[in-house]
């Protein structure tokens, strides 16, 4: 059976102060559609699998977001985290409790905050890529086909020099790669077989939790020690009792990057991670001038190249611009120079 897991424990700090660590991004409508980011991620991956197999990984304070958004899947399929601990221990502990009840299933992971432009393209591409591990023990990756230098992203360095046996959209990947300068990241999409990681990984219940005890032993020993308890009217208990025990670790550092058997499928849907108020400033609809109004309420004179997400002021009028952030949620406002959006983070610890 397919299995859909979304890792929704972020708290998106770049995108203070629409995101907040009461009511993360990936739980507001941030592009202005009716849907949350996280809704959206649901949404997307209709047909893959039915809603009793989707699992969601959040932090114990969201529970209540998460069921009130999607009250189609089980609450029993809400995995609660008691503290954060990266992607590795989170999709371990999902892991281990699906092949407690499907012991043969097969499992795409996916964070609850990125955006897709053509789902139809994604399903066909996750489909396919579900049937290549239901039929082997490989490990895949989506990578997405670079459209410019992006230093924001890691990327997959890719073989395409020969396709697999099983499945031509489907290559070994040679290394992973860190966000690269923008000289490297240049030099990157002139070779072609670099792509953009995606962060959503596909693989059978086995061959991952087989990867976590021959590469990351720590983190199986405490799952293994507990599986008898997953799925029982004890396993929150004991999640709380043994997750802070956990490494804090990606599970790109802990599998992807020491794994063999790591496969990617070069793929192109229109993806963005929007982990900045830049990327969605690109993926915004925008007027003549370059400007992303996320509001009925903004009045906008002599401004471009700038992003405005007002979710409740009466009313703003926005003159003279050019390339700034102006975000308003709950009483906060923000006006920054999108050069200038890294001290986000910095702005929102201080305040």
């Amino acid at each position: 059976m397919n299995h859909l897991v979304i890792m929704a424990g972020g708290v998106g700090s770049r995108f203070w102060p629409m995101s907040t660590a009461e009511l993360p991004k990936q739980f507001i409508d941030v592009l202005g559609v009716g849907r949350t980011l996280f809704q959206l991620t649901y949404d997307r991956f209709e047909g893959i699998c039915s809603p009793e197999n989707v699992w969601v990984v959040t932090n114990e304070r969201y529970a209540k977001l998460v069921h009130e958004q999607l009250p189609e899947i089980p609450e029993n399929n809400i995995l609660k985290e008691p503290c954060r601990r990266n992607t590795a221990p989170c999709i371990a502990y999902v892991s281990w409790r699906i092949k407690a009840t499907d012991p043969k299933a097969n499992i795409v992971v996916a964070p609850s905050d990125h955006l897709v432009t053509d789902p139809v393209e994604f399903r066909r591409v996750v489909a396919q890529c579900l049937k290549f591990t239901g039929e082997s023990d490989a490990i895949v990756t989506l990578g997405m086909k670079p459209t410019r230098p992006e230093t924001g992203y890691g990327y997959i360095e890719a073989d395409l020099s020969a396709p697999c046996a099983r499945n031509k959209e489907i290559f070994r990947v040679v290394k992973f790669r860190e966000k690269p300068a923008l000289d490297v990241a240049i030099k990157y999409i002139q070779q072609r077989n670099f792509l953009w990681n995606s962060g959503i990984f596909i693989w059978s219940a086995s061959t991952i939790i087989n990867a976590f005890r021959v590469y990351e032993p720590s983190i199986a020993r405490i799952f293994d020690k507990i599986r008898d308890k997953l799925g029982t009217p004890e396993e929150q208990a004991v999640i709380n009792e043994v997750y802070p025990d956990c490494e804090n670790i990606s599970v790109d550092y802990a599998i992807m990057e020491k794994a063999d058997e790591i496969y990617v499928c070069p793929a192109s849907f229109g993806w963005s991670d929007l982990g900045t108020w830049g990327s969605l400033l690109i993926q915004s609809k925008k007027d003549l001038y370059g400007n992303a109004v996320i509001s009925s309420k903004v009045d906008v004179y002599d401004t471009k190249n700038s992003i405005i997400n007002v979710q409740s002021a009466k009313k703003v009028v926005v003159q003279g611009l050019d390339g700034y952030i102006v975000a308003e949620h709950d009483g906060v406002l923000l006006i920054c120079k999108l050069s200038e959006e890294q001290r986000i983070k910095q702005f929102s610890n201080e305040n």
